[in-house]
């Protein structure tokens, strides 16, 4: 007790609890020194990779699927058995270049053209149609890139199929 005055002790306690309580209720001013992220888990990315391989492999073409993460990290990787090797890389690049854009890479080259070519100077980016960002809630957690259809069309629409086949674990993640 301060002073021997048990109302000055309460009211010392008092004040020490509001301080104590404004310190824990004010955000920091650190706070965004830490961020809260969401990125692609490895069973959905895996998920992806299988079910767009599929997608391909049920219209009769020899497909890699490719799945990033959003910092462009590989996170999965499904080659149909008679795909060429190189479509490992392209599919890459692909997702990766769909992840940079935000948009399917179809639409990047079709809109704007000009920047597609200049992104292509990139390292592990191939602004070639096939590739698309995953989005949740408006935060993209990813990236799909295919290779090996005769056509990046068709690379694009086994890409699309599997995102469609898996809408309810996307859109409702999270």
């Amino acid at each position: 007790m301060p002073n021997g005055n048990p109302l000055l002790s309460r009211l010392h306690m008092a004040a020490a609890a509001a301080c104590l309580a404004l310190t824990l209720a004010a955000p920091s001013a650190h706070a965004a020194d830490v961020l809260d992220v969401k990125t692609i888990g490895t069973d959905l990315a895996r998920d992806i990779a299988n079910e767009t391989v599929k997608a391909c492999t049920d219209k009769g073409y020899s497909i890699t699927a490719v799945v990033t993460d959003r910092s462009g990290q590989i996170m999965a990787v499904l080659r149909s058995e008679y795909a060429a090797i190189q479509t490992m890389e392209i599919a890459a690049g692909k997702a990766r270049g769909a992840l940079m854009a935000g948009i399917p890479t179809s639409e990047l080259r079709a809109n704007r053209p000009e920047l597609a070519a200049n992104l292509m100077h990139l390292d592990s980016i191939m602004m070639m149609d096939g590739g698309l960002p995953i989005s949740v809630g408006g935060s993209r957690i990813g990236a799909v890139g295919v290779s090996g259809a005769p056509g990046g069309d068709i690379d694009e629409a086994c890409a699309q199929a599997a995102l469609d086949a898996l809408f309810d674990r996307i859109e409702f993640a999270q």
